[in-house]
């Protein structure tokens, strides 16, 4: 779902629209808990959905966040920001006029207020949107594997939408 925020200059309605996004509470290396997000591309409807259109999409999108960083590096803090809505939580991203309303079930809201982040992760390749959670773990698994995945933190704004 999209919320209505700034003027645009980020990513556009078409891209947001386009993402599929997964939320779950998971460990970090260092043992604590933290507040998971996966976003991806939606499987392509039209011929313009090329695997190689959506990974452009996709960079592009990572390139609005800030930058993210491949498995290997550490992962920054990105220029996207988490906001409580109620007991929903909203994604912003720089310069878009929209934010992506997120799936979210009260630990995985919990986790992302009272840590005042969450790990952000994208993919570059599309994933359908239905996907239950063996499917996105095999997801992750094969494009983690593959280099695939970008990753970086999206931190909680200290008011809400």
């Amino acid at each position: 779902m999209l919320t209505r925020t700034a003027p645009a200059t980020g990513p556009d309605t078409g891209l947001l629209a386009s993402l599929g996004a997964w939320t779950w509470p998971g460990t970090a290396a260092d043992g604590q808990q933290v507040a998971h997000l996966l976003l991806a591309h939606r499987l392509g409807r039209t011929s313009h959905d090329t695997p190689a259109a959506i990974e452009a999409r996709m960079r592009h999108l990572a390139e609005t966040l800030g930058g993210l960083a491949r498995a290997e590096d550490p992962a920054p803090e990105t220029l996207g920001t988490l906001a409580t809505v109620g007991s929903h939580v909203l994604l912003r991203f720089p310069g878009a006029r929209w934010g992506l309303k997120l799936p979210a079930h009260p630990q995985w809201t919990r986790l992302v207020h009272d840590h005042g982040r969450a790990a952000l992760v994208l993919g570059l390749d599309p994933l359908a949107q239905w996907a239950d959670a063996p499917r996105v773990d095999a997801y992750l698994d094969a494009a983690l594997a593959r280099g695939r995945l970008l990753f970086g933190f999206a931190r909680r704004t200290s008011r809400t939408a």
